[in-house]
């Protein structure tokens, strides 16, 4: 009996591909291929008279319009088209598919960078195009084909083998990719383009000038440069951020303290207040017309002064808003390490000090690199506080902003100070890096563990509790102060209760109709929820997904990818700003004016928390738990759904929270592309406070403050704590002995 030969049947296409080439042709055949004129990407409004010269698709400007150039971006459909005849298991497929995906992205950008609104970009384009050749920014229809086209390339690589063949974790590394190219990259390319259009010889003398890197500081009493007193501050700040930070996570997660809620609070206040009102309290307090002020001249003839007005105000103004994020950090770290692994030390008879400093502390490792890091750049890129309190203290951001709007306007000087930032988060990064090493943190695994978390040592809860309730309660009064401004007719000068300032900003009266929002805040409050409720779970989401791509995934060009997604971190706001304004304010992306691009400045403005939150959490989370997933039968995007998300829920957290309360408070990064139709309530703020009404500005603010405070706590309602099994301390007033 001879044994029957079987010959395997090749597999068709996959209905994953026939998805992306039926969205693609929907896009180029139905879909309005230009954004109508004052409407965002994803507008109705295209709908009423569909289809019209405006509003109709690639294929219809084809044959009504006479635009025969917008046939070019639809010939890699029909490859896309023949891959499908070919087996899926064939090289050819997957060949095809990457081969017609990337030359779909690049006919469509070339095309559509090729014509403006004013016609062909290049001289030698008027021999092949008509003299009359315009076309406006890409609308719903061309984003959509490039999206087809994106994913199809993604899929070809997942074909040929790419990351063990996962179509999810192909096409998440090749979506934030592209995202990050076109929404970080491009736009710090054009300003940077811009700027270095002069002679080299200039440019150099304008990077090594003494005004940047003078250290006449050392010997004599001439000030530092710009670049070593930026450095200086961010130095200390990050390590007081993370110091702090830590001292707070400690007494929230291994300790008894009673008033954990209020602590918790008063530790992320900060973080949802406009940075430059934290200054002003500041400036009420401690400036020359100060109440702190006044009060010690009376009670001890110190003499009034601007010590508040330098390094020491910017440092504080820092620590106040810059802690909460170490905080967010640093708590999902302190939780998710393993009890069993402190009372294994314990059983070997070490005492509290020897298992803190042996077990817990090289565990936290993660968390504070991470929280030292954020802090670092923070500092870098901060704005506000530097410019109500930088007095004769400069720094990199506040002078990058008076290059570019100053009298000087000049921009290549912009650039190259905006260059030393990079540099100077590259080699935080690198530090980062180096301190970490290749050491593993697991401490979450597959494995049950009811344990109870160790005692801190005497000393060390000592330590936390001087660093963290002196600082809980200088917050208080910062933030009283705020408050206490917003019911008086005049700061510093008329202090008579009043609700005026209230009542000019929310006014509600009973019309004909119904309620009428009379106040004159109640546009930009509006538009600000709108735009925050919006950016924050796609900020989110990105961050923890970038995070897990970036812990659980190897992949070419992955070190790259990281420090990628902390570049928009590293940028002053005012740069960022400038620079999306440079990017889409003509074609073929013409998004300014229109709110998604207010989504997209938050999205990768904010996305670095969540990243750096999910890397400080997965770093202590088992690689066998994905492993035991995959080996069920669980798909890349199955095991990050089911096993994943449910134990990054103290990342979650953090980059829901931080990047809502981002979008509710940002103001270099938005002061150029509010417009409006589309203005925020920080710069409705800043409007009052240059128009001398600071008693509604802080009204605005508290306003701020007490939605966010309301918007923390949904959040942290519905995504939840993680559970890990493990029992807490007891509640206790004192901090325990031992």
């Amino acid at each position: 009996m001879t044994a029957a030969t079987v010959t395997a049947r090749p597999r068709p296409a996959s209905q994953g591909v026939w998805n992306w080439l039926t969205l693609g042709f929907i896009g180029f055949v139905l879909l309005p291929w230009y954004a109508l004129p004052g409407s965002g990407l994803f507008s109705l409004s295209w709908l009423y008279g569909y289809p019209s010269a405006g509003s109709a698709s690639a294929f219809w400007q084809i044959v009504a319009q006479d635009r025969g150039w917008l046939l070019l971006p639809a010939l890699p459909l029909l490859g896309i088209a023949a891959a499908i005849a070919v087996p899926r298991d064939a090289p050819l497929h997957g060949r095809l598919l990457v081969w017609c995906g990337a030359a779909g992205v690049a006919l469509l950008l070339a095309q559509g960078f090729a014509i403006d609104h004013r016609g062909p970009t290049l001289g030698s384009l008027h021999l092949l195009l008509p003299l009359d050749a315009k076309q406006p920014g890409f609308g719903l229809g061309a984003a959509l084909l490039g999206f087809a086209y994106l994913m199809l390339f993604a899929r070809g690589l997942a074909r040929r083998g790419f990351c063990r063949g996962d179509a999810f974790t192909v096409g998440a590394i090749t979506l934030i990719v592209a995202l990050i190219v076109l929404f970080v990259f491009f736009p710090v390319l054009s300003v940077l383009l811009q700027a270095f259009a002069g002679p080299p010889a200039e440019i150099m003398a304008k990077g090594f000038d003494r005004s940047i890197w003078g250290l006449g500081c050392l010997s004599s009493n001439l000030r530092c440069g710009v670049a070593w007193n930026t450095l200086f501050l961010a130095v200390i700040v990050g390590a007081g951020t993370t110091l702090l930070g830590l001292a707070f996570a400690l007494i929230a997660v291994r300790t008894g303290f009673r008033f954990k809620p209020l602590l918790r609070l008063l530790t992320v206040l900060p973080i949802i207040t406009p940075p430059f009102v934290i200054g002003l309290a500041l400036v009420l307090l401690f400036g020359r017309s100060g109440a702190v002020t006044a009060l010690m001249l009376d009670l001890f003839d110190i003499p009034r002064s601007r010590w508040i007005y330098g390094f020491t105000g910017i440092a504080i103004a820092q620590l106040l808003a810059f802690t909460p994020i170490a905080f967010l950090v640093l708590i999902g770290v302190v939780q998710g390490i393993a009890p069993s692994l402190e009372e294994a030390a314990q059983t070997l008879r070490a005492n509290r000090w020897t298992t803190f400093r042996t077990v817990t502390w090289p565990l936290l490792r993660p968390g504070i690199a991470n929280a030292f890091l954020l802090g670092f750049v923070e500092s870098l890129a901060d704005f506000g506080n530097p410019l109500v309190l930088g007095g004769s203290y400069d720094v990199l951001s506040t002078k990058i902003f008076f290059a570019i709007v100053g009298a000087a306007h000049d921009e290549s000087r912009a650039a190259i100070l905006a260059i030393i930032l990079l540099v100077f988060t590259l080699g935080a990064f690198w530090v980062q890096q180096h301190w970490l090493g290749n050491r593993t943190y697991t401490t979450v695994t597959g494995k049950g563990d009811s344990g109870v978390p160790a005692p801190l040592p005497r000393s060390v809860s000592f330590i936390c509790y001087a660093l963290a309730l002196p600082w809980a309660l200088f917050t208080a009064v910062i933030y009283l102060t705020i408050l206490f401004g917003g019911f008086v007719k005049a700061v510093g000068r008329d202090h008579s209760f009043t609700l005026s300032h209230y009542i000019a900003g929310f006014a509600i009266e009973w019309g004909a109709h119904g309620l009428i929002f009379t106040g004159s805040a109640w546009g930009s409050f509006g538009i600000t929820l709108w735009i925050s409720a919006i950016s924050a779970p796609l900020t989110a989401g990105i961050g923890v997904l970038t995070a897990w791509l970036l812990t659980r995934q190897q992949f070419a060009g992955r070190r790259a990818f990281e420090f990628g997604t902390m570049l928009s971190f590293a940028i002053p706001g005012t740069v960022i700003g400038i620079s999306y304004v440079l990017a889409f304010n003509v074609p073929p992306l013409e998004l300014t004016g229109t709110g998604i691009i207010l989504v997209i400045c938050f999205i990768f403005r904010n996305m670095p928390v969540g990243v750096r939150a999910g890397i400080a959490t997965l770093s202590q989370i088992d690689k066998s738990l994905d492993e035991a997933s995959l080996t069920l039968g669980a798909g890349a995007a199955g095991t990050f759904r089911r096993i994943m998300l449910p134990l990054l829920r103290p990342a979650v957290v953090a980059a829901l929270v931080y990047s809502f309360v981002r979008a509710m408070t940002a103001v270099s990064a938005i002061i150029f592309l509010v417009t409006a139709q589309y203005n925020m309530a920080t710069a409705y703020i800043v409007g009052r406070v240059e128009a001398g009404e600071l008693g509604l500005a802080i009204a605005y603010s508290s306003v701020l403050i007490a939605v966010m405070v309301l918007a923390i706590a949904v959040i942290q309602f519905i995504v939840g704590e993680r559970r890990l099994g493990r029992r807490s301390i007891a509640a206790s007033p004192l901090p325990a002995a031992g």
